[in-house]
């Protein structure tokens, strides 16, 4: 049973008050360097990362800052939906407890640490495409592109080779919208993409995307920007698409790739009422 915000606040203030009785600050310091290697949880690294968190109902375990004044002040002035959490769930630390973390920028005066969520089963038919990365290889490229597909409203961004796209540099990349959207790392051989829709590989040699119409089913997958699409993904493909690109210029950015490609399904489709 999902809990509601309120049922989370409460727990929040819960989990801080034992906190605050259990001993000094330096016991929330080694449990937020501890915390830090646990591979089932999310570094939130930064406010942007922590306030999305927020929102998308994440499961949050602790959140430290180095400046709760200033990090409430600026909740206040951006984002006022989650200035109560983390009035209730703020802990102090000593300024250079960041540095101490792996992946968090040394000067962040707001880090959290959350449960990294269990994938979903993708039998059911998907309202919006998932987005494919083939062997991404750039932290922050992937990152960008869990903000773009977040902002889009894609179903899903599945990448494969050894990146993790949970790692604290691509999700501060996403600025913690991997809550808001389902983010896994598969394989290309993976079962889950059989249940996937028609696969459009991003390619030069493909047709031209603006002659095409995505389905709100479709995988879209994207190669690396050096290497491209590999032989696996390529073989997978229903179709080959491009994205027009002016003479001499060799590639886009990966993100901005996505970005067209998104844009592209969501531009064909009728205008929610109101917007």
């Amino acid at each position: 049973m999902v809990a509601t915000k309120s049922q989370q606040s409460a727990d929040a203030a819960r989990r801080v008050k034992a906190r605050r009785q259990s001993g000094p600050v330096t016991d929330v310091v080694r449990e937020a360097i501890r915390l830090a290697t646990d591979p089932q949880l999310v570094v939130l690294d930064g406010f942007h990362c922590v306030k999305h968190a927020i929102r998308f109902d994440a499961e949050l375990v602790l959140l430290v800052t180095t400046d709760r004044a200033a990090t409430l002040d600026l909740a206040d002035s951006l984002a006022p939906d989650v200035v109560e959490r983390l009035r209730a769930e703020l802990v102090s630390v000593n300024p250079s407890l960041a540095g101490r973390l792996r992946g968090v920028d040394p000067g962040s005066e707001l880090v959290g640490f959350a449960r990294r969520p269990v994938p979903g089963s993708d039998a059911t038919r998907r309202s919006a495409p998932a987005v494919l990365l083939d062997n991404p290889r750039n932290l922050g490229n992937l990152g960008a592109v869990v903000r773009v597909a977040a902002g889009f409203g894609a179903s899903a961004v599945l990448s494969t080779g050894s990146v993790d796209p949970w790692h604290p540099a691509v999700v501060r990349a996403g600025a913690g919208l991997h809550f808001a959207t389902t983010v896994r790392r598969i394989t290309p051989e993976d079962p889950a993409l059989a249940g996937q829709g028609q696969l459009f590989a991003f390619d030069p040699s493909g047709e031209d995307l603006r002659e095409i119409e995505l389905p709100d089913d479709a995988l879209l997958a994207f190669g690396s920007e050096r290497h491209g699409l590999s032989a696996a993904v390529r073989r997978r493909a229903d179709r080959l698409v491009s994205i027009p690109m002016a003479e001499l210029v060799s590639s886009y950015n990966l993100a901005t790739s996505v970005a067209v490609g998104l844009y592209h399904w969501s531009a064909g489709r009728a205008r929610p009422a109101g917007r």
